[in-house]
C-alpha cells in the first residue's frame, strides 16, 4: 500500500509538473504576440519621427508632422493590437472564411461572393479623392511594416500552428481591404430587407391585410420625429402602380434566402438583428452646466469580442496644409481615420437612419437570360473560386446578375438549379415555378464614404460638416453635431432611392420597368437643422421628419419610445431653469425604463389569474417600470411579454416570422389592447374555442409564472432580471469552437445586465427564441461617449471590451467591467492632458 501511494504521488507530481509546463508554454505562446509599446522602432517611409502614447487602458494617441505619417502610424498601431481581427474581417468581406474554417463557412462565402463587396471596393478606390487614396495607401504601408517585423504566431495567437494552420503568414494589407469593411458595416445597417422577406412568408399563412397590421405606420401624434419643421417642397411626379402579384415559389425562395442571411457572422446582422439601433443627442450650451454643448452617442450593435470599436487619437503636431488633423474617437481596426468622435472644434455622433436602400426583385429567367419589358437580356456573369480548407481543389461558382443586381437566390444550390431550367418548348416563359431573386442595394454602387471620414475629421464648422456628410453615402445615418462656438445641428445624409413604383415594402417584379429605381433623393432635400429653438436634438432611430416629407426615407423606424424617454428626461432636467450636466448625460445613457410597460401593465393587473400566477402578478403593482439587473418585477414583465407574443402570434405566423425584439411589436400590441376581439388574440389551434384579449393575457401571466419557476425559483422574490438577461462576449472565430480551453481563452462573461429592447439602455433580446436563449443579450451599446465642448479633456468614453485583441493582455477586456457597471473613463485630448495620463511611449523613427 505504501509503495502504491508512493507511485501515485510520483505520477501525480509528474502530471502537475507537465500541466505546469504546458500552461507555461501556452502562456508564453499567447504573450509572444504582445506588441512593443515602449522604446524606438525604425519604420520606412516616415518623413519625421512619430510618437505613440498609450494610457493605462492601452488607448493610443499618435503625434506626427504629416498626414501620411499619421495614417501610416495608425495602420502600424492597429496591426499591433488588432491585426487578427483585421485579417478576419478581410476574409469575411472577400468571402474567404472557408480558407480558414472549412466547409462550415462555404455557404457564407458563396453568399458574400455573390454580393461582391470586395469587387465594389476595388471599383471604389480610383473614384476617391487623391488625398483619401494617399491616406489609405499610407495606412496599408503602416500595417505591412508591422507584418514584416513578425512571423504569424508573433502577430497574434490565432496564427499559431494548429489553429489556422502551421505558422500561418498573412498576405500584405491593401487599401481595398479597408474599403471592403465599410461594405460590411453598410450591410449591418441595411434597412428593411428582412421585412420584405417576412411579409411574403407571413402572407402564405394569413391575408395580406392582416400582414399589414403587423407593420403599423409611425405614430407621429404620440412620438415626435427628429425634426418637426414643416416641409414646403413639391413631391416628385411619379406613377405608382400597386403591389404586383408574385409568381408561385417566391415565398420558398425568400425563406431560403432568410436562412442564408441568418447564417452570416453575428457582426454582419445575422438573425433578426434584435434591438439594432443607436442613441445620440446633443444639448445646446444655453441648457448645460458648462455653457457649451454636450453630445452623447451609444451605437447599438451585436456584441463582439473584441469590441468592434478601437479608441484612438490622431494629432498633427502643427495643423497645417500637409497635416490638417487633430481628432480623437472611435475607429474601426482596418480603416484609417476616426468614425465617431471630435476634433479640436466640432464633435459628431451617428445613429442609424434605417433607410429603405434594399429592394428584392423577383426575376423571370430563361436559361442565361432574364425578362425585362417584354425583351430577353443576357445575364451578366463571372466565375469565382472559393478555396476550402481540407479540399485539394477550389469550389468554382458562377455569380449571375440582372440590371437590378446579383441573383442572391443563386447562393442556394437547389434554388439555382431550378431557376436555371428553361421553360419547355412552347411553354409560357412567365410560368416558371421557382423565381430568381436579385438584390438592388445602394452599397453595391461604388461610392465616396471613405472621403467623408477624412472630411468629417477635418470639419471646423457646420457648413464644412454638411459638406463632409454629403459624401457619406452608405450607410445612410443620422448625424448629430456640436461645436466649440456653441452651435448644435443635425444632418441626414446618404444615397436613398426614389422608386418609380411600389413602396419597397414587398419584393417587386423585376420583369417590368414600372418598379425600378430612377434616382436618389437630392442631398439639398435631405433633412437638416441648425440650432433648433428647443435647444436640443434627439436621434434614437425614430422617424426623421413629418409625414408631409414628399420622399420615402424609411419604413422601419423605431417607434419613438427611446427618443421620447430621452427628450422627457432632458425636459425634466431643464424645467424651471435647470441645466444638463455631463454626468446627467452619462446617467441618461443608463436609463432602463420600459416604454411599453405603463401601457400594458394596467391590462395585466385587471385580469383574474390563479393564486399561483397571482404571486407573480403582484410584482407589477407599484413597479416603477425600470429594469435594473436585480429587479424581480422586470424579470416577470419581460417573461410575460415573451409569452404574450408566443400566445398571440405563434399559432398563425410561420416560425421564421415570429415576433423578435424590436419595438414594432410594442406598437402592434398597443394597437390591439383596446380591441379585445381582434382576430390576432384568437388561438386558432384550440378548436371550438375563440380566445379574446383577456384570455391571452391570463395565459401569458400564467405561462410566465411557470417559466420563471423552472428557470430561477418558485419564490418570485428570488427572481432577477439580470439572471435571465445575460451578456456573453464571444469571440467570432474561436468563441463557439466547442473546444473548452479555446473558449476560455477567447471569451469573457457572462455578465448580468439591466435594460432591454428599446430602453435607452438598449440591451436587445430576441423574444422569438425558446427558454433562456430568448432572454440572452443580442445587441448592446457597443460604446458610450459624452463630449464636453467646453473642455474636451473632460469628455468621457467607454468601450465594450478593451483596446487589445490579444487574449491575456491586460487591455483585452479591462473596460468591460466598467461598461457593465455603467462607468466611463476620462477622454484626454490636449497634448498636455495626454502626456499626463501616458503610461508608455513608442517612437516610430524614419
Amino acid at each position: 500500500m505504501r509503495r502504491l501511494l508512493r507511485v501515485t504521488a510520483i505520477v501525480g507530481g509528474v502530471l502537475v509538473l507537465l500541466l505546469g509546463v504546458v500552461t507555461a508554454a501556452g502562456v508564453l505562446g499567447v504573450r509572444r504576440s504582445f506588441p512593443d509599446v515602449e522604446g524606438r522602432v525604425s519604420m520606412s517611409g516616415l518623413a519625421t519621427p512619430v510618437e505613440v502614447r498609450r494610457d493605462a487602458y492601452g488607448i493610443p494617441q499618435i503625434y506626427a508632422d504629416t498626414a501620411e505619417d499619421l495614417f501610416r502610424a495608425q495602420g502600424y498601431v492597429h496591426a499591433q493590437d488588432r491585426f487578427y481581427e483585421m485579417d478576419f474581417r478581410r476574409h469575411v468581406t472577400s468571402g474567404r472564411l472557408s480558407e480558414w474554417f472549412g466547409e462550415s463557412q462555404l455557404k457564407t462565402d458563396i453568399f458574400l461572393r455573390t454580393l461582391g463587396w470586395r469587387r465594389v471596393a476595388e471599383l471604389e478606390f480610383p473614384k476617391l479623392l487623391p488625398t483619401t487614396r494617399a491616406y489609405l495607401t499610407a495606412y496599408a504601408e503602416g500595417v505591412n511594416t508591422y507584418l514584416g517585423e513578425r512571423s504569424g504566431g508573433q502577430l497574434s495567437v490565432e496564427y499559431t500552428g494548429g489553429l489556422l494552420g502551421p505558422a500561418a503568414k498573412p498576405e500584405p494589407w491593401t487599401p481595398v481591404d479597408s474599403l471592403a469593411w465599410l461594405k460590411a458595416m453598410a450591410w449591418d445597417l441595411r434597412g428593411n430587407m428582412e421585412n420584405e422577406i417576412d411579409r411574403v412568408i407571413a402572407a402564405t399563412k394569413v391575408s395580406t391585410d392582416r400582414v399589414a397590421t403587423l407593420y403599423p405606420g409611425y405614430p407621429f401624434k404620440d412620438h415626435a420625429p427628429i425634426m418637426t419643421t414643416p416641409v414646403s417642397m413639391a413631391p416628385p411626379t411619379l406613377q405608382a402602380p400597386g403591389r404586383a402579384a408574385l409568381p408561385p415559389g417566391t415565398a420558398e425562395a425568400l425563406e431560403s434566402l432568410r436562412s442564408v442571411v441568418s447564417g452570416l457572422p453575428a457582426q454582419l446582422g445575422a438573425g433578426d438583428r434584435a434591438g439594432f439601433g443607436s442613441n445620440a443627442w446633443v444639448v445646446s450650451g444655453r441648457l448645460t452646466t458648462t455653457g457649451k454643448p454636450l453630445l452623447a452617442n451609444d451605437p447599438h450593435l451585436a456584441p463582439a469580442m473584441p469590441s468592434i470599436w478601437y479608441q484612438m487619437g490622431l494629432h498633427c503636431r502643427k495643423k497645417v496644409a500637409v497635416c490638417p488633423f487633430d481628432v480623437a474617437g472611435f475607429t474601426f481596426s482596418g480603416v484609417p481615420g476616426v468614425m465617431i468622435g471630435h476634433n479640436d472644434r466640432v464633435s459628431w455622433g451617428f445613429t442609424n437612419l434605417d433607410p429603405d436602400v434594399t429592394d428584392l426583385f423577383v426575376e423571370r429567367l430563361n436559361g442565361d437570360s432574364y425578362l425585362y419589358d417584354d425583351q430577353w437580356f443576357p445575364l451578366a456573369s463571372r466565375t469565382e473560386e472559393v478555396r476550402v480548407k481540407g479540399r485539394s481543389e477550389p469550389v468554382r461558382i458562377t455569380v449571375r446578375a440582372t440590371r437590378h443586381g446579383p441573383l442572391v437566390s443563386d447562393a442556394d444550390a437547389e434554388l439555382r438549379r431550378v431557376s436555371q431550367v428553361a421553360p419547355a418548348s412552347g411553354q409560357d416563359p412567365m410560368s416558371d415555378v421557382t423565381p430568381a431573386l436579385a438584390l438592388r442595394w445602394t452599397a453595391l454602387i461604388p461610392g465616396r464614404t471613405a472621403d467623408a471620414i477624412f472630411l468629417l475629421n477635418q470639419a471646423r464648422n457646420f457648413a464644412e460638416f454638411r459638406k463632409a456628410a454629403e459624401a457619406f453615402e452608405v450607410p445612410s445615418q443620422n448625424l448629430v453635431y456640436a461645436d466649440v462656438d456653441g452651435h448644435i445641428g443635425y444632418q441626414a445624409p446618404g444615397r436613398v432611392p426614389i422608386r418609380r413604383g411600389g413602396d419597397g415594402g414587398w419584393p417587386m417584379p423585376g420583369w417590368t420597368s414600372a418598379y425600378g429605381w430612377i434616382g436618389w433623393i437630392p442631398y439639398d432635400r435631405m433633412p437638416y437643422v441648425l440650432d433648433p429653438p428647443k435647444g436640443y436634438i434627439v436621434t434614437a432611430n425614430q422617424a426623421v421628419i413629418e409625414s408631409s416629407f414628399p420622399y420615402k426615407l424609411a419604413d422601419t423606424w423605431s417607434y419613438g419610445y427611446r427618443s421620447d424617454r430621452i427628450g422627457d428626461v432632458i425636459d425634466s432636467l431643464t424645467k424651471s431653469g435647470g441645466k444638463v450636466s455631463p454626468d446627467a448625460m452619462a446617467q441618461l445613457q443608463l436609463d432602463t425604463s420600459n416604454g411599453l410597460a405603463p401601457v400594458l401593465v394596467p391590462y395585466l393587473l385587471r385580469v383574474r389569474v390563479s393564486a399561483f400566477a397571482a404571486e407573480g402578478q403582484t410584482l407589477l403593482r407599484g413597479w416603477d417600470f425600470s429594469q435594473p439587473p436585480d429587479s424581480a418585477a422586470a424579470a416577470y414583465f419581460n417573461a410575460v411579454w415573451k409569452n404574450l407574443l408566443a400566445a398571440t402570434f405563434h399559432d398563425e405566423l410561420p416560425e421564421s416570422t415570429w415576433p423578435g425584439g424590436r419595438d414594432r411589436w410594442w406598437e402592434v400590441v398597443r394597437g390591439m389592447l383596446d380591441d379585445p376581439t381582434n382576430p390576432w388574440w384568437d388561438d386558432v389551434s384550440t378548436r371550438g374555442v375563440r380566445e379574446d384579449r383577456d384570455a391571452i393575457l391570463v395565459r401569458a401571466l400564467s405561462d410566465a409564472r411557470d417559466e420563471l419557476t423552472r428557470l430561477m425559483a418558485k419564490s418570485p422574490e428570488r427572481w432577477r432580471w439580470g439572471k435571465l438577461h445575460q451578456l456573453s462576449l464571444t469571440n467570432q472565430s474561436f468563441g463557439s469552437s466547442g473546444i473548452s480551453p479555446l473558449e476560455a481563452l477567447f471569451n469573457r462573461g457572462p455578465y448580468e445586465l439591466g435594460g432591454g429592447s428599446d430602453a435607452v439602455l438598449a440591451s436587445g433580446w430576441a423574444a422569438n427564441k425558446p427558454g433562456l436563449l430568448g432572454y440572452e443579450v443580442a445587441s448592446v451599446p457597443s460604446m458610450r461617449m459624452v463630449v464636453d465642448l467646453a473642455n474636451l479633456d473632460q469628455s468621457r468614453w467607454i468601450n465594450l471590451t478593451g483596446a487589445s485583441g490579444h487574449p491575456m493582455s491586460p487591455n483585452y477586456n479591462d473596460q468591460a467591467p466598467l461598461w457593465v457597471a455603467g462607468r466611463t473613463i476620462q477622454w484626454p485630448f490636449t497634448e498636455k492632458a495626454v502626456r499626463e495620463t501616458a503610461h508608455s511611449t513608442l517612437v516610430l523613427a524614419p
